[in-house]
């Protein structure tokens, strides 16, 4: 549930610090020459998805694996000697934001164990809730676990499954599908197979696609922005439920367990996925600006341009001011080489931080009323804060818009959201937040909006962040029906 080193020393965090990250990235490719060249560009392609660390797992003949991952981004973890090294037409890729289970380099990813029917390597995306449950039973049985991830259960479980079906792979796979409460995207290497497997509920994006520009094969990967950058055509979303087996010549179903009610999460389209991202047969961009245009609707309000808040507000904004009839205006410019920062105890110096990540151009804002467009806020200090730095800048009025309906519950489902306290929204009414951030006018874009502009019904995702309920048992919480789980709930583990 964020970084406990990073989420936990200062009241007010860091700009980077403030948005959602979604935990994973990954990728795998069954190819007629080596692979691992190939899923490094992919895995850059997917950086977005997680900036702490990364690795590559491929298979070298039948059944040798070969491994390499460590903490930093894809181009720091990766040289071009490392990837020759890495030998094999057939191989997965994982980048990684690490939650409570860790910021270290145990924990990376893919997860690679041996079994008797050997070698097994997991890239997963997703968080499982069921976790504690399932390690007190394999620890029952007496099984011990090197790392404190939900990806080390699972390609244990699926070893044991392994054996227990004499070496069948779909078996295992199944039974090991049926046993986990969550989401998942797996990309799986086992027994000189890829396979590809996406949980029932389709929470989390998976995509299939085939190379058509030098090398021959397939290509499995969090978003088609993986496929483009190889060469690769986009052929479909993987299924929820679905299991499919990769290889270089062709890509086939061997697997589909029952499809529960699907609940895609709506924050992949809001966020997370690039604009770029072919997703359910929606491009990111334009619904995004859809959700601007609908919010402009919704929420119009007397000004002179629309500024984005960089990047993720950018296409929100562009909807907003089309529908406005407004001039968009790129009024803050975004240092695209800061990354992570040490949080600084005093409140000067995190304020110089906020102005590195962000510049005001006090000649496209002065004397403006701006409409500022964001696509979410979380705790709201770091809206606090730009729009002061906008105000500074000599704008006459800051009115705030925002592309996502109010945060009010967390994440146990793959989002570092943070718990209810750390939520502005889950204390205070829209009224509140809008005088705590010192704007003009604040305004959400509704929850219907929001469902129209997606172009899903409210039960065919997971709401769980804004509604407080969610497709999967979670304990202390509710379901989408309202039923309500009995305990505590769980401290979310992720990949």
């Amino acid at each position: 549930m964020g970084n406990p080193a990073t989420m936990d020393q200062a009241d007010e965090p860091l700009f980077e610090d403030e948005k959602f990250h979604d935990h994973c990235g990954i990728v795998g490719m069954a190819l007629d020459q080596d692979v691992a060249p190939f899923v490094y560009f992919a895995l850059q392609s997917l950086q977005h998805r997680g900036q702490e660390s990364c690795g590559i797992t491929t298979l070298d003949g039948l059944y040798e694996l070969k491994t390499h991952k460590a903490m930093g981004l894809v181009d720091q973890v990766f040289d071009p000697a490392t990837v020759k090294k890495l030998k094999g037409s057939t191989g997965i890729g994982h980048t990684r934001y690490s939650t409570s289970a860790g910021s270290t380099e145990e924990n990376a990813q893919p997860q690679v164990v041996m079994s008797a029917q050997g070698g097994i390597a997991l890239a997963h995306n997703g968080n499982i809730p069921n976790t504690d449950e399932l390690v007190t039973e394999l620890k029952a049985k007496g099984w011990a676990f090197s790392s404190g991830n939900d990806t080390e259960v699972v390609v244990r479980l699926l070893a044991n499954k392994l054996t227990k079906h004499n070496g069948n792979h779909i078996g295992a796979i199944q039974e090991t599908m049926s046993r986990l409460q969550g989401s998942y995207a797996f990309a799986l290497l086992i027994g000189g197979e890829l396979y590809a497997v996406r949980d029932p509920w389709g929470i989390k994006p998976l995509c299939v696609g085939q190379m058509t520009k030098g090398a021959k094969g397939h290509i499995v990967a969090s978003e088609s922005v993986a496929l483009d950058v190889v060469g690769a055509t986009f052929l479909r979303d993987i299924k929820p439920g679905e299991v499919v087996r990769v290889r270089k010549d062709k890509i086939e179903t061997v697997a589909i367990l029952p499809a529960a009610k699907p609940a895609r999460c709506f924050f992949e389209y809001v966020y997370f996925a690039r604009p770029d991202a072919w997703m359910d047969g929606r491009l990111n961009q334009e619904v995004r600006e859809s959700i601007g245009r609908i919010l402009a609707k919704e929420s119009p309000v007397e000004a002179d341009i629309v500024v984005p808040v960089p990047d993720s507000g950018r296409s929100h904004a562009q909807g907003y001011a089309q529908a406005a009839g407004l001039p968009y205006q790129e009024g803050l410019m975004k240092n695209r080489y800061v990354h992570r920062t040490f949080i600084m105890p005093t409140q000067e110096i995190r304020e110089l931080n906020v102005r590195l990540k962000l510049n005001p151009m006090k000649h496209i804002l002065a004397g403006k009323r701006v409409v500022l467009m964001d696509d979410s806020i979380v705790r709201g200090t770091t809206m606090k804060r730009i729009v002061q730095m906008v105000r500074d800048a000599g704008a006459k009025e800051v009115h705030v818009r925002v592309g996502c309906p109010p945060i009010v519950a967390p994440c146990y489902l793959g989002i570092d959201m943070n718990t209810r306290d750390q939520l502005v929204a889950a204390q205070k009414s829209v009224k509140e937040i809008e005088t705590m951030i010192g704007a003009d006018s604040l305004a959400y874009i509704s929850h219907q909006g929001l469902y129209t502009a997606l172009g899903f019904k409210e039960d065919e995702l997971c709401t769980g962040c804004i509604t407080g309920k969610y497709p999967v048992p979670v304990a202390g919480e509710h379901l989408r029906d309202g039923t309500a789980v009995p305990g505590t709930p769980p401290v979310p583990t992720c990949c």
